[in-house]
């Protein structure tokens, strides 16, 4: 079992009401690329037979609902001379939601997530800095009172995960 722990909780609106034919193929468009133009929904909107203003309008509407989490640029924040890392936690069930919740209140905590494993707790922290990232990971432990394993990236592999709806 995985289960996501981010902060923000979708709104009340039925998926099936959102997933029409146009929102199909704008997520199915979004996830080949974004182009670098001074109007890229334009340009987007154009090619899925829509109008900028709708594109925008549906592109709110699916990340409001929670059907989409995320939609924006993916950075490498090693080569901008910034710090990646993956984190995991052993945690008791009976802490563990309040734990993730002080541990969600960093900044620079992304993707946390509940394991079925001795390490239970994993999140990615992001920091500009590599010396803020080991500040975070000390500041984590202080704040829950619970070790922080950091597990450096060794190498880097590019999946290019699609998801067609």
């Amino acid at each position: 079992m995985v289960r996501d722990i981010a902060v923000k909780t979708p709104q009340p609106i039925c998926h099936q009401t959102l997933v029409d034919e146009l929102n199909r193929r704008i997520i199915n468009e979004l996830q080949e690329g974004f182009p670098i133009s001074d109007y890229p929904y334009a340009e987007i909107a154009e090619k899925l037979a829509t109008t900028e203003t709708e594109l925008l309008q549906r592109l709110s509407r699916l990340l409001d609902s929670g059907l989409l989490t995320r939609f924006g640029p993916m950075f490498h924040a090693e080569q901008l001379g910034g710090a990646l890392a993956l984190c995991a936690m052993q945690v008791p069930e009976a802490h563990f939601e309040s734990v993730a919740n002080q541990v969600n209140q960093f900044s620079q905590v992304a993707h946390n997530y509940e394991r079925e494993h001795r390490l239970n707790m994993w999140f990615v922290l992001a920091t500009e800095t590599q010396d803020e990232l080991q500040d975070t990971l000390v500041a984590i432990e202080e704040k829950t009172g619970y070790r922080v394993y950091n597990m450096p990236k060794l190498e880097e592999f590019y999946v290019g995960l699609r998801f067609r709806v």
